[in-house]
């Protein structure tokens, strides 16, 4: 069992995958804004961070460049509903970038990958 990290600033979105993921047999931990998740980061392991973008405060990939600063090997997948931001050269921190849409197999199976489910 992974343990998994929801960081998105709607909270729908982190129910929705929270579900999802602990159906799949995973542990899901959610927060909903950058600061709270590198508290949460600090303090407890983690094996994946889905990250939005676009979120309330600081911008998820400031927080991307906060949380590998803390653990530089956590893998992280950036989760946005805006292509825009898969030119910009700060996403290649991240593992992977998945444009949220209704289907979520595609970030189930991202995951699944980076926790060798």
């Amino acid at each position: 069992m992974a343990k998994i990290l929801i960081v998105d600033d709607e909270e729908h979105i982190r129910r929705l995958y929270s579900e999802v993921r602990s159906r799949d047999g995973h542990q899901i931990e959610t927060v909903s804004n950058g600061a709270d998740a590198l508290e949460y980061v600090k303090n407890n392991a983690v094996d994946v961070i889905v990250l939005d973008i676009e979120m309330e405060g600081e911008s998820g990939l400031e927080t991307l460049k906060d949380l590998k600063a803390v653990n530089a090997d956590i893998p992280i997948i950036l989760n946005t509903a805006y292509t825009i931001y898969m030119s910009d050269f700060k996403t290649w921190m991240a593992e992977d970038y998945i444009v949220k849409s209704s289907d979520i197999q595609p970030l189930r199976d991202k995951i699944n990958r980076m926790v060798q489910v």
